[in-house]
Parts: structure tokens; sequence; C-alpha cells
């Protein structure tokens, strides 16, 4: 055994520096995991070749443009349908202011409050010749206020018509 006694403490000394070695690299390998996700790169934003980027854009545009085009006629539509709803109003507010201007001015100038009388006409006569002049002119009026309503309706109908024959040729 004499002669194995070089080679057992070279072998311890091997043994040790190994176990040096492995403390090392135990110490070293530990923060591994940390290191790697350290080291890991991670990919923020993606890169696109400017070619599908365009591709991407006039797409969104494609699909927006219709859209808004019909938000905005849908929007000028109503918009003209209030035109002419205040335009019917207006017409209908003079019709009435008129037509209270009528009746005004026939109060105001005895139409209703005296009777009319011929001379030498009997007075039963006179009262019903005043009943038949009111009943006709209220007749009038009622003639009258259809005949405006009548061409209020026909321009609002030529109105329709133009604007749909405007949207047509569109």
């Amino acid at each position: 055994m004499a002669s194995y006694g070089p080679a057992v403490s070279s072998l311890r000394s091997s043994l040790s520096l190994l176990e040096s070695s492995i403390s090392i690299l135990d110490e070293g390998v530990a923060d591994f995991p940390r290191l790697r996700k350290v080291l890991q790169t991670q990919q923020h934003f993606e890169l696109l070749p400017e070619p599908r980027l365009r591709e991407a854009q006039q797409s969104l545009v494609d699909e927006i443009v219709p859209a808004i085009n019909q938000l905005l006629s849908a929007a000028e539509n109503y918009i003209s349908q209030l035109g002419r709803k205040e335009e019917s109003l207006k017409a209908r507010y003079e019709l009435l202011e008129g037509r209270l201007n009528t009746n005004g001015r026939n109060s105001s100038l005895g139409g209703g409050s005296r009777p009319f009388r011929g001379t030498g006409a009997p007075q039963g006569f006179g009262d019903a010749k005043t009943l038949e002049m009111k009943r006709l002119q209220q007749k009038k009026e009622r003639l009258q206020y259809a005949i405006e309503r009548l061409e209020l309706q026909s321009k609002q109908r030529e109105r329709e018509l133009r604007k749909s024959m405007a949207i047509v040729r569109e």
C-alpha cells in the first residue's frame, strides 16, 4: 500500500479541487434562471413592413369612409327635413296670423256686432241676410285656408321630388 500513497494523496487533492470547482459552478449556476430571464429579449412592439402597414391603413379607410358618408348623408337629410318643417311652420304661422288679422278686421268693422239692414227691408229679412253673409264669409275663409294649405303641400312635394331627383343623379 505504500506504493499507492502518492496516488491516494493525488486523488484526494483532485477530489478537493473537483469539490471547489463544483461549489464555484453551483454559485454561478444558482443565479442562472434570473440571468436567463434578464437576458431574454422581449418583443414589446411588433415591427411591420411598410407595405403591410399601408395595406392596413387603406383597409381602415375603406371601412370607415362609407360609414362616415352614410352618417353625413343621414345628417344632411335630417337637416333638410328640419328646414322643410321650419318652412311649413312659418307658412302655417303666417296663414294663421293672416286669418287672425282678417277676423280682427271683420269684428272691428262691425261685421259681427251689427246686423246688416237694407232700407225698406223687414227686420227678419235683414237678420237672415246677415246670417247668410256670415256663413258665406266663413266658407270663403275655409276655402282660402284650404287653398293655401294645398299650395304648401304642393310646394313641399315639389321640393321632395327635386331632392329625390338629386339623390338619383348622385
